[in-house]
Formats: structure tokens, sequence, C-alpha cells
């Protein structure tokens, strides 16, 4: 195949970024600079930096709380991010949010969310909005395989279809919903034939290949604004770091984390994107340049952010009474 080479720098810009990104975040984690949680994206970063590319700016996105990728990806600035992720005023969610609920509206990135499966219903909500105001946008919804367990997730689903409200699902299948494998949560493992039984159009795809998830998203997304109602997407991946910044990890095999690595989004896209002559000579090591660059700022402004003042703690939880 061939491919812009504008494109494939940028699809690699974005996996090399969420991915230089979130292992900064994890060293800051460790010292004591982020509290409180930290899921991280190393290993799929291929499914946000290639679902991102077929998605318009006026689309709406819902994501899970392990979504750093989709908001830097989606256009969220790595200040933002990163100052949120510090809790300073200067983030995103007026660091109110933390790591799991970044949101930014001018983007149309309506969370993070640390439900599992909580955004689902929210997304066929804003769908069902689009509809009604006969919109040609579309709500792009992001989740893990253990929110197939969910109620939400079967609710979801059976309303989408039935409203054939313009939602296009995606769902980042890691094997691991937290720290319990598939076979051990679904009787039936299959999650295209669960959406399948739906009347939902469903398809599986290998979250590891960019490009890939780029065409499958794009397919999808142009039969959901032709009219024909939700789809939905399995994306196979595989996380290479622990579920969270807690997570012991005695639930797999370091074998099978290395023999899963073996399969890094980034390499493989280096070595074929190298290989067609879709980049050129020095041009990993000029994106290399350029995220460390941008990294090194994004903590430099979260160290420079300020804390909220103590006498806005009620401000947007509580409103004043309207005088009589």
């Amino acid at each position: 195949m061939t491919m812009d080479p504008r494109l494939a720098r940028k699809l690699l810009f974005e996996m090399v970024r969420i991915r230089r990104f979130e292992e900064k975040a994890a060293e800051l984690y460790s010292a004591g600079k982020i509290r409180g949680f930290l899921h991280l994206y190393i290993g799929e970063e291929a499914i946000a930096a290639g679902a991102m590319q077929a998605l318009r700016p006026e689309d709406a996105v819902f994501a899970t709380y392990r979504e750093h990728g989709h908001a830097l990806v989606r256009g969220i600035s790595a200040g933002a991010v990163m100052a949120e992720m510090y809790g300073k005023a200067e983030g995103c969610s007026r660091g109110r949010g933390g790591s799991m609920h970044l949101f930014d509206a001018a983007t149309r990135f309506y969370g993070g969310n640390a439900i599992v499966a909580g955004a689902l219903p929210l997304a066929v909500g804003c769908a069902l909005a689009q509809k009604m105001q006969r919109r040609s946008e579309l709500t792009a919804c992001f989740f893990g395989e253990g929110a197939v367990a969910e109620g939400e997730f079967h609710e979801s689903l059976n309303l989408a279809e039935l409203w054939k409200v313009p939602a296009l699902f995606l769902c980042e299948n890691n094997l691991y919903a937290m720290g319990t494998a598939l076979e051990r949560s679904e009787a039936d493992t299959d999650l295209v034939e669960k959406a399948g039984s739906y009347n939902v159009p469903a398809k599986s795809v290998d979250g590891m290949d960019v490009i890939a998830v780029m065409h499958a998203v794009q397919e999808a997304a142009d039969l959901v604004r032709a009219g024909n109602g939700p789809c939905f997407l399995e994306f196979r991946t595989y996380r290479f770091r622990a579920h969270s910044m807690f997570d012991a990890e005695l639930y797999r095999s370091k074998a099978e984390v290395e023999r899963w690595k073996q399969h890094c989004p980034i390499a493989a896209f280096v070595a074929r994107a190298t290989h067609e002559g879709w980049l050129a000579a020095g041009e990993l090591e000029a994106i290399e340049a350029q995220v460390a660059l941008e990294v090194g700022q994004a903590v430099a402004f979260a160290e420079a952010g300020t804390w909220e003042p103590v006498d806005h703690l009620t401000r947007d939880v509580y409103t004043e009474r309207a005088p009589s």
C-alpha cells in the first residue's frame, strides 16, 4: 500500500508522544509529584493514534480512566494534562479530576470516566442528542473489555441500535480487566458476537497495528455518518504495564508480557514505514527530540502551576440561593 509520508509521520509522532509522556508520568508518580491513581496506556498507543485520525473536530469523544493518550491525540495540550495530574488549577479539569477525569469542552473530549462502563450511557445520550438536532457529527466511546460484563454495555448497545443513534463503540480489549483474565469474567469471550446480538455491525481489529485501526475506524465512522446507526469495533491489544501503579501484577507471567512486547505498535510501524519508504532517514530521531521537548515543557508547566485557593472549595459543588 501507499501512504502520504506526512500521515505516516503524524501517526508515529502521536504514538511516540503518548509513550514518552506516560513514561514520564510513571516517573513523576514514583517521585510523589502525581498522586491518586495512574493507569498507563503503554502498549496500546496504536488505538488512540489511529482512531482519532478518522474522527472530526465536531465529533464527541468519551473515554475510560486510561485516557491520557486519547486526550493528547484529541488536542488537549500536554501541559494541561500534566498539570491536571499534578492537581494544579491550570489542568484541563482545574486540578479537580486528576488522571482519571480529563475533560475539555473545546475539543469535545467528555472524559475520562472512572466507573467501568460509565461512559457508555453518556455516549448514547450524546449521540441521541446529535440525531435529534439533525447534526452531522457522531459520538465515539472508548472502553475496555471489562465494560462488556457490565449491564450498561448491554443497555447502551440495545438502545443505540433501537434508536439508530450515531454512536461508535470502540472496545480496547487488553485481555485483563484490572487483574482478571477475559476467560475468567466472560462465559463467551467473543465480544464481536455480543455486540452483534443487538444487531450492531461489529468487527475485530488488530489493535497493535495503527494502520489497521485507522482504516477500520474510518470505515465504521462512514457507516455511522450515513445514518445506519451504531457500529462496534473490538481492538485486540495488550498493555505492557500493570493495570495501575498500585497493581502487583500477579495475574500474568513476565514471559507473557515479554511475548506481547515483541508486537510493540511503535516498533512495528517504524519497521514497516522504513521498509515502505514512508519515513526518511533520521525521522524517528527528530520525532523523539520534538516529543522530549514537549514533555519537558509540560512538566515545567505543571511544576510552575498554582494550587486552587481554599475558598474555591465549594465552587461548582454548591450554588448560592438566589435572593428572594
